[in-house]
């Protein structure tokens, strides 16, 4: 049986490397860190994938044109993020997003891209939830999943996720959710420096 799962792992992961960007027509994937990784060096992307739920594929949409290209337009309310490629389209991704009472508004910055973060919860998250760790290292276990993007100083971080079945959903303490596949490809196409605009 072991057997038989890393073969269609393999196979999983020849479909997703020879896949479009905006392709939807095949399954979504997630990266499993490798059981025998240990030091400093990343993850393999490539190495191990399991399905995750998403709410809606990524997809490319017609655009309002006042944003520059490489801006993300993040929508709370609709629990989308739109990266404008310019010539009035964007491509659009389901996010999960603040909970009641965590949701905020306003313009930041991509100020730090990270592959496989660790996490330390800040000191806020801690008085509300004692009971978690101080840290934990970075891999499919870690809630803030394959990539995160810093936005700014702020607490705030648009990540992958552990828990994809949060996706579309509002749950979060204010971070922008979205599933470590979407993740990715949002991260390969980012800048530091981008501008990053949350609308209600």
């Amino acid at each position: 049986m072991r057997r038989l799962a890393f073969v269609l792992a393999g196979l999983l992961c020849s479909v997703a490397a020879h896949a479009s960007p905006l392709d939807t027509s095949s399954a979504r994937y997630a990266a499993y860190n490798d059981p025998l990784f240990s030091g400093s060096s990343q993850p393999d992307d490539s190495d191990y994938f399991r399905p995750q739920a998403v709410a809606e594929p990524r997809q490319l949409v017609q655009f309002d044109g006042k944003f520059a290209p490489g801006t993300i337009v993040i929508s709370t309310s609709q629990r989308r993020l739109f990266y404008v490629t310019g010539r009035g389209e964007a491509i659009q991704y389901s996010v999960g997003v603040g909970r009641p009472g965590f949701t905020w508004s306003g313009t930041k910055t991509v100020s730090m891209k990270r592959e496989w973060p660790d996490w330390r919860p800040p000191a806020e998250m801690l008085r509300r939830r004692p009971d978690l760790p101080r840290y934990m290292p970075g891999g499919p276990e870690n809630p803030l999943g394959a990539r995160a993007m810093y936005l700014g100083s702020s607490l705030y971080r648009i990540h992958g996720s552990n828990e994809p079945e949060t996706i579309g959903q509002a749950v979060s303490s204010g971070c922008i959710r979205m599933t470590n596949d979407d993740v990715t490809d949002l991260y390969n196409r980012v800048r530091v420096g981008a501008r990053v605009v949350v609308l209600q």
